[in-house]
């Protein structure tokens, strides 16, 4: 018999514990998974807004200086224009300071847009540069002629050398602001890879918490499921527990009463009839007396005495039935030895007693428990099982009593007969936070197997009984 198996609640509790386990990792994760998520897609999305920021204020800076550029240059060749066509010095000269103001604003817009240039507008950039150094280089002379000269060759230097000059110019201003334009677009497909890549990350971790939390509701739900069953199997055993708990009363009762009706009976039959006997053998004993019959005096005293003595031994035997007393005076091993020989004498059935290690400071709850059920058992091997022999074997450990009962009787099916006295070992036993085992078929005898839990003791009485 194996005594060592874990008890079932200490199972219970350990399932229990690895399903919070299982259930407070699943969610915590799933939590961790959302908040990362959002905390990403808010970091990217504020990434997105100000990349975007940035790429529109930088267009719209290097728009608005190139425009400047441009502005500048359209304006300088219309005050060329002006100052060479015009026949007046005074308001020649006011368009020679226009042309140098916007000369000056040129070039301040050109430095300030060289220091926004990228890599696809440096050298468009340095062309244009070039190209307005060249033009006011050209410039520069106009400047100093004369009315007459303006007057002469004024319009030809327009129409061949400044116009040309200032629309190429203008030609390449467009050129870089297509370029800029192209920047903007590989801008937004910068963005748009961003978003694609977000997107992505978002999706990723959008599928995998769906994923868990499927996972921990098919999870929840087989728990909470297995939960139900077990809850509506564990009240179904209550219902039955119930009802066999109210079978058991009632068993209980018709015990007690047929215990009662036994000890009734034996007072009536054995007791009573005995000392009616004495009472009558007491009176014809007076009468031999007071006919002075010493001879039968004599003989009537003997067989009073023998009718007193066997309604002694019929109350002591009903005594040592209820209670032994030699459980009290003397322990447990002679009590059990004074069973097994009682039984041995009355039925004729073989029963050996082995201890070993078996202390005589057990505790009473204890002693008595063991000696009811051997007490049970043998009257089950002499009234049921018809065996010829009865082992019982007590043994002491450091922490549990052991007791071991085999009969080679007939045996029977556990399963489905165990009668009132079988019961009342298994709920002896059970009172005192043992366990008792049936171990029988038919054909094979019986084996009765009981458990009980011990504190420690220091030192124990070693006896062999054969």
């Amino acid at each position: 018999m194996n005594f060592s198996e874990p008890p079932p609640s200490r199972r219970r509790h350990f399932l229990i514990g690895n399903t919070r386990i299982v259930l407070l990792t699943g969610f915590g994760g799933l939590l961790l998974m959302l908040a990362f998520a959002g905390f990403d897609g808010v970091r990217a999305l504020r990434q997105i807004q100000t990349q975007n920021d940035r790429i529109r204020e930088e267009f719209l800076l290097r728009t608005r200086v190139l425009e400047r550029i441009r502005a500048d240059l359209y304006v300088s060749g219309t005050y060329v224009r002006d100052y060479l066509l015009e026949p007046e010095s005074g308001k020649a000269e006011g368009h020679r300071d226009k042309l140098l103001e916007t000369r000056k604003d040129m070039q301040e817009a050109l430095a300030q847009y060289r220091a926004l240039l990228s890599k696809q507008e440096a050298r468009p950039f340095e062309v244009l540069t070039r190209e307005l150094a060249d033009y006011w280089n050209l410039v520069q002379p106009v400047l100093q002629w004369s009315a007459m000269q303006r007057q002469h060759a004024g319009y030809t230097f327009l129409r061949d050398e400044l116009f040309p000059r200032r629309t190429a110019m203008l030609r390449i201003a467009g050129q870089i602001g297509s370029i800029n334009e192209s920047q903007l677009d590989q801008g937004k497909v910068q963005m748009q890879a961003t978003f694609a890549r977000v997107r992505r990350g978002l999706t990723v971790a959008t599928g995998l918490t769906i994923v868990l939390g499927i996972l921990l509701v098919f999870f929840s739900i087989r728990r909470m499921m297995n939960l139900e069953t077990k809850a509506v199997d564990h009240y179904n055993e209550i219902l039955q527990a119930r009802a066999e708990l109210k079978r058991l009363s009632a068993r209980l009762v018709a015990a007690q009463e047929d215990e009662r009706r036994s000890i009734s009976r034996e007072l009536h039959d054995e007791v009573g009839q005995a000392l009616t006997g004495v009472l009558v053998e007491m009176a014809n004993l007076s009468t031999l007396i007071r006919n002075r019959d010493l001879d039968g005096v004599t003989a009537k005293a003997d067989e009073i005495k023998k009718l007193l003595e066997s309604s002694i031994s019929v109350v002591r035997n009903m005594a040592l039935l209820l209670r032994p007393s030699m459980l009290d005076d003397l322990g447990l091993l002679p009590a059990l030895q004074w069973q097994a020989r009682e039984v041995a004498k009355r039925t004729g059935i073989r029963v050996r007693i082995a201890a070993e290690q078996v202390s005589e400071d057990l505790p009473e709850e204890h002693k008595t428990c063991v000696y009811r059920v051997v007490q049970e058992a043998l009257h089950n091997s002499v009234r049921h099982s018809g065996a010829r022999n009865v082992k019982v074997t007590v043994r002491q450990e450091e922490r549990r009593l052991l007791l071991r009962i085999e009969d080679d009787g007939a045996g029977f099916d556990a399963q489905q007969e165990r009668g009132l006295g079988l019961v009342g070992m298994g709920e002896r036993v059970s009172y005192l936070g043992g366990k008792f085992l049936i171990d029988s078929a038919a054909g094979r005898g019986t084996t009765l197997s009981v458990e009980l839990p011990l504190q420690p003791s220091a030192a124990w009485e070693v006896v062999e009984t054969q």
